[in-house]
């Protein structure tokens, strides 16, 4: 039962995840019509620099009493998780403006075979079948879904830095499966990650602005700062406390299977989002369409993801003194 409830909360995370790209791509159109001379980078670190920063304001708020006595453990996974996933978006962010976005989608994943390889040599056994065969559906459904072509497998910067972003987010989920983490409490590790990305991007956001007056015009523009509210809520401080609470329950393989859904389910979002928020924005947006690239890459990741709930990794941490369950969890 443990495994159902730690599947249907990484589900929950990746599902509010996939919400924010169509309202990211609306936000970003709303703000280059008020800063023209805004950069792609610009935004995106804008973006990140805001939405962190007031995560971390909520959970420190909400959840006063979980950030006191941090403990060693958690400023230690709290900042490598802050490092792996700030550089991981980062890098991303700047791959797009290199390589083309189905591309930048497709080599990002690449995680979902770097983690069977890395949990491999780390429990020195061989993934079953079924987990190479989830895999390959995986891989499969993701190239149909962002329509990426073998000609455009280029190594340029764009994507270099898209399998770089794919080894940063490999590294995040694996040290969520770090044993002498795993009594950590997930809302000391959120605001501990929130508050060090805040803290990274902020240079970047401020060496990438045009002038001083465009940050402030940027997150001024119609409804903007409520996006980023939004945005904040829901895919960093209830999302990322998700993953922290019960990735380290199942093992990094199911875990990155079950994260694969998110272009399922952005592509669903994708079909009526953009052209609703973009009306609330002020700015016209068209809603993408259901083609038979994302029928079938939809299904593809969804049987990946039913045949590993069907027969589940075993868990490589099977010592009993670190218990599948976690003392002093907090409450969500």
């Amino acid at each position: 039962m443990t495994n159902y409830k730690a599947t249907f909360g990484l589900l929950t995370a990746t599902i509010l995840w996939s919400v924010s790209f169509p309202i990211v791509q609306v936000l970003y159109a709303g703000q280059q019509h008020q800063v023209p001379n805004a950069s792609a980078l610009f935004l995106s670190s804008l973006l990140m620099t805001s939405r962190f920063t007031i995560a971390a304001l909520i959970v420190m708020v909400w959840q006063r009493s979980a950030l006191k006595n941090c403990t060693i453990h958690e400023w230690r996974q709290g900042l490598l998780l802050a490092i792996c996933g700030g550089l991981g978006m980062w890098l991303q962010a700047d791959a797009l403006a290199f390589t083309k976005a189905s591309t930048c989608a497709f080599l990002t994943q690449a995680y979902c075979v770097l983690l069977p390889i890395a949990a491999a040599i780390r429990s020195r056994s061989l993934p079953r079948p079924s987990v190479w065969f989830a895999v390959l559906l995986v891989v499969i459904g993701i190239a149909y879904l962002s329509g990426v072509r073998l000609d455009d497998l280029r190594l340029g910067r764009g994507e270099i830095e898209s399998l770089l972003c794919s080894i940063a987010f490999t590294m995040q989920i694996l040290c969520l499966d770090v044993p002498k983490f795993r009594n950590n409490r997930p809302f000391a590790v959120c605001f501990i990650m929130f508050a060090g990305i805040a803290v990274m991007t902020l240079p970047f956001t401020l060496f990438l602005a045009p002038n001083l007056p465009a940050v402030s015009a940027a997150l001024l523009a119609p409804n903007a700062i409520l996006i980023v509210i939004a945005l904040a809520i829901l895919c960093s401080v209830i999302a990322y406390h998700l993953m922290n609470r019960w990735q380290p329950l199942v093992s990094p393989v199911q875990a990155v299977l079950t994260y694969s859904m998110e272009p399922v389910f952005t592509a669903g979002f994708t079909l009526f989002l953009p052209a609703l928020v973009s009306l609330w924005l002020g700015c016209d947006l068209k809603n993408e369409s259901i083609t038979q690239a994302m029928i079938i890459g939809g299904l593809c990741i969804t049987c990946a993801n039913l045949i590993i709930i069907k027969f589940p990794h075993v868990h490589p941490i099977t010592n009993p003194e670190f218990p599948t369950t976690r003392e002093n969890q907090d409450p969500l």
